[in-house]
């Protein structure tokens, strides 16, 4: 049997090469964790879900200071921002997070820990700082990073990334955003909502091109009620640069041509796996356009070689590295044949109103050629949700004919944190009628789940046919009231039955 330096070792600090190398030394197997850069906590602590969710609180918090009045407040004059306070702000929780994922913790769980780059000699061993380390098992992590696209003059103008964003000197007056993804459509909000005019510019037609177009065309008209433009349809020709502003010239779809000037153009426009360099061929690793080929076990085509995160061209969550990681664990170590299962794939773009969904949307559902029952209920009828004054969005239940749960998306404060309750349910098979009948808190914004549960119900409950045989086995009188005059007025049917959007 050859002997190896390691039994597993880790190309990537990042969220499923932490959780790879944390699982694996605690069971006993003698680990190698490399990183490229000179800390570990990759791309979601440094540049992406950490600093981005801080700078977005920000943002809220002076959004809600600049509106005092709609909350029965006095008016208040709010200065500008120093965005240097907020980039400190930022560096400071990633600091405070920072300690628990650092090399002192992973070595005191029994892992190794260094920091370089690594290329692959062969498919078990690496040159790593000059040395030759082999391991038994590998499992690349090594992420993604912010795609180019081919824009004619991107490459000679100052652009930023998500790399660079979090810790600019200053405010900028004024920014275009290239994509209309999570990242672009997240970014623009806090921006806008902190001082700078921002555009979004995107070659799809609608903002958030993987949800359905109702719920995104909602999160668009939210932001540009509060000031941001948007070029959809749009086809970038060429960037230059016009004095001190960038210029981005854009064909629109109905044959017009547009300028866009701006002190800063942000590049959101997808992700690149994080393959080279590392020397894949020679460790007989194949890789694609979307990033390493692997199989539902997330084995590469050398079946001791896994790949998990971004890498691996899958869903690009931190959350979804981390359960990779998990998986690569009871396959890698505990020798138990896991595969991955992502049905129940929770997602949430942190936008305000947030927008979160797991399972089938109605886009995803109609192009499986599966037939769909929609059922909602609006935030602007949850009391809490009017309490403070959060009435924009609904939740949306997609149910196959069966009435089987498809899916869930929630537009509306919190839906990350909503979503949470159909991540249990969905998960654990809990029937609709068990999350209808369930007791929920009074008032919370969690009640608008048991509602929506509930109207699915309520048709049938409620239906002329049971009040017929109440009627008939009872003896029940019927209604004290119609609809019609009565004293003190005509009575409303506001509150009666709602109707399944088809």
């Amino acid at each position: 049997m050859a002997e190896y330096d390691y039994d597993i070792g880790i190309v990537g600090g990042g969220a499923a090469g932490l959780t790879v190398a944390s699982g694996a030394a605690q069971l006993g197997a003698k680990t190698l964790l490399v990183e490229k850069e000179p800390v570990l906590g990759g791309d979601c602590l440094h540049y992406g879900c950490v600093p981005s969710k801080t700078l977005i609180h920000s943002a809220h918090v002076y959004h809600q200071m600049k509106n005092a009045e709609r909350f029965g407040l006095p008016k208040v004059a709010v200065p500008p921002v120093d965005f240097s306070r907020i980039a400190g702000r930022i560096a400071g929780v990633i600091a405070a997070i920072q300690e628990h994922d650092s090399e002192e913790r992973f070595c005191r769980l029994g892992a190794k820990v260094v920091f370089g780059p690594v290329r692959f000699k062969d498919d078990h061993a690496v040159d790593l700082d000059g040395k030759k380390v082999s391991a038994r098992t590998w499992v690349i992590a090594t992420g993604s990073s912010p795609a180019m696209p081919p824009i004619p003059g991107l490459d000679v103008i100052e652009t930023i990334t998500n790399r660079e964003i979090f810790s600019l000197r200053q405010l900028p007056g004024s920014m275009i955003v290239l994509g209309g993804g999570p990242i672009g459509i997240e970014m623009a909000q806090a921006f806008n909502r902190l001082g700078t005019s921002v555009s979004i510019v995107d070659q799809a037609d609608q903002i958030l091109g993987k949800e359905d177009t109702d719920m995104a065309a909602a999160v668009q008209a939210v932001m540009e009620s509060e000031g941001v433009r948007f070029y959809l349809g749009a086809t970038v020709k060429h960037a230059n640069q016009a004095g001190e502003k960038k210029r981005i010239a854009l064909a629109l779809g109905n044959g017009t041509s547009v300028d866009l000037t701006a002190d800063t153009v942000l590049v959101a426009a997808g992700r690149s796996a994080n393959v080279d360099g590392l020397g894949l061929a020679a460790a007989g690793v194949e890789f694609g356009r979307t990033g390493i080929t692997v199989d539902a076990r997330l084995r590469t085509t050398q079946k001791h070689i896994y790949a998990a995160g971004d890498v691996s061209g899958g869903y690009q969550f931190t959350h979804a590295a981390g359960y990779e990681g998990g998986i690569v664990v009871s396959n890698a170590v505990f020798r138990l044949p896991r595969k991955v299962h992502t049905t129940w794939m929770p997602w949430c773009t942190y936008t305000d109103p947030e927008l979160a969904s797991i399972g089938l949307n109605e886009r995803s559902a109609k192009k499986a050629g599966i037939e769909t029952r929609i059922w909602t209920e609006a935030f602007a009828d949850n009391d809490r949700g009017r309490a403070e004054g959060e009435v924009e969005g609904r939740i949306k239940l997609i149910l196959d004919r069966k009435e089987k749960p498809l899916g869930v998306q929630i537009l509306g404060p919190r839906a990350g944190d909503l979503i949470a309750e159909w991540v249990a349910a969905l998960n654990g098979g809990v029937k609709m009628s068990s999350l209808a009948s369930a007791i929920h808190p009074y008032p919370t914004l969690g009640e608008i789940s048991k509602r929506v549960a509930g109207s699915v119900f309520a048709p049938k409950i409620f239906s002329e046919k049971i009040q017929k045989g109440l009627k008939f086995f009872f003896n029940l009188k019927g209604r004290a009231c119609t609809p019609e005059v009565c004293e003190g007025g005509t009575l409303s049917t506001e509150g009666g039955e709602r109707k399944p959007e088809h």
